[in-house]
């Protein structure tokens, strides 16, 4: 399942484990295309990764903290510590290879 994470939730959200954050706004059309694939990649791997999702719109210190100036930005982290940063629309399988990295 994809949670929704706030400026206010999202060091809690992203403090333990594998997270991936998919940094999003409504008008985005790739954001639109990126976040079913996110979804079912919850549905695949959501027993290792936490997956949340951020409105950059209702939530701009975050995206602002970690320099995200395009969407859809996917931020992987590790135990609290970025690891890595994915611009633009993924595939499911070019995601999944790349979480599986930090497994």
């Amino acid at each position: 399942m994809v949670s929704e994470t706030t400026d206010k939730t999202f060091e809690k959200d992203t403090s333990t484990g594998v997270t991936l954050t998919d940094f999003w706004a409504t008008w985005c059309g790739p954001c639109r295309m990126q976040s079913p694939v996110v979804d079912q990649l919850s549905e695949d791997m959501g027993d290792q990764v936490t997956f949340n999702k951020m409105d950059v719109d209702q939530n701009p210190e975050t995206p602002q903290k970690f320099g995200i100036m395009s969407i859809p930005t996917l931020l992987v982290k590790k135990d609290g510590k970025v690891v890595d940063s994915i611009v633009g629309y993924h595939s499911k399988e070019q995601l999944a290879k790349i979480l599986k990295e930090y497994l």
